[in-house]
């Protein structure tokens, strides 16, 4: 597995990164930037799982029009540099079986989180999410120059948090009562983060994880 990123030099303009759209591309997953289009294909994907899979999203997740209100803002943020999304695609089929984004991206600082990821539950533990991490962490450490990567769940998301501690990222803390949740839920979130100086060795890691996984 050796995955190609646009460019391996940091982007940056005025001394910080330039958090642009790009295709990232993985061994058996392509991550492609998110468009309005994806609106759809993101509905089609999730038929039928909408409440296994987007559990724990702090927004509805229910109907196409959710979907494509989510795509909208999504794709505004992008237009604004505030966020960079992608749609998850297995490369041999090009099957779109999720979605990812790197978000509240703080360019001054060098810092962005990578969040709101979900996958179909027929490719949930399986490489697709590992190496969807890999690609990001690598395009944030490597491209974009990044200190810090930030990633946060709900506190109840149990596995969620046992995945991202599994990736090498460092529990920080709660926020309390830090969301109210579409169904009026107030959600604790526990963040996590991964800085520059971990990097080189949590991608070791991820690599021989993915020499592993099928």
């Amino acid at each position: 597995m050796s995955p190609n990123l646009a460019d391996e030099r940091p982007m940056t303009q005025g001394g910080a990164p330039r958090f642009t759209p790009t295709t990232l591309e993985g061994g058996a997953i392509r991550l492609e930037p998110m468009r309005l289009e994806h609106a759809s294909l993101f509905w089609e994907a999730a038929r039928g799982a909408h409440e296994e899979i987007f559990r724990w999203f702090p927004w509805s997740m229910r109907t196409m029009e959710d979907f494509a209100l989510n795509v909208e803002r999504v794709v505004a943020e992008q237009e604004k540099g505030l966020s960079v999304a992608f749609a998850t695609v297995v490369r041999e089929s090009g099957e779109i079986v999720g979605s990812t984004r790197f978000m509240n991206i703080d360019a001054t600082n060098r810092r962005v989180e990578i969040g709101s990821t979900w996958i179909v539950p027929a490719w949930q533990r399986t490489a697709v999410n590992t190496e969807a991490k890999y690609l990001m962490l690598r395009q944030a450490f490597e491209s974009w120059g990044c200190l810090r990567v930030e990633l946060k769940t709900d506190a109840l998301n149990q596995q969620s948090r046992a995945a991202i501690l599994r990736l090498g990222a460092k529990e920080e803390g709660t926020f309390r009562k830090h969301v109210i949740t579409s169904s009026g839920r107030v959600r604790d979130s526990v963040y996590f983060s991964i800085v520059d100086t971990e990097w080189p060795e949590i991608k070791l890691r991820l690599e021989k994880r993915l020499a592993a996984e099928p």
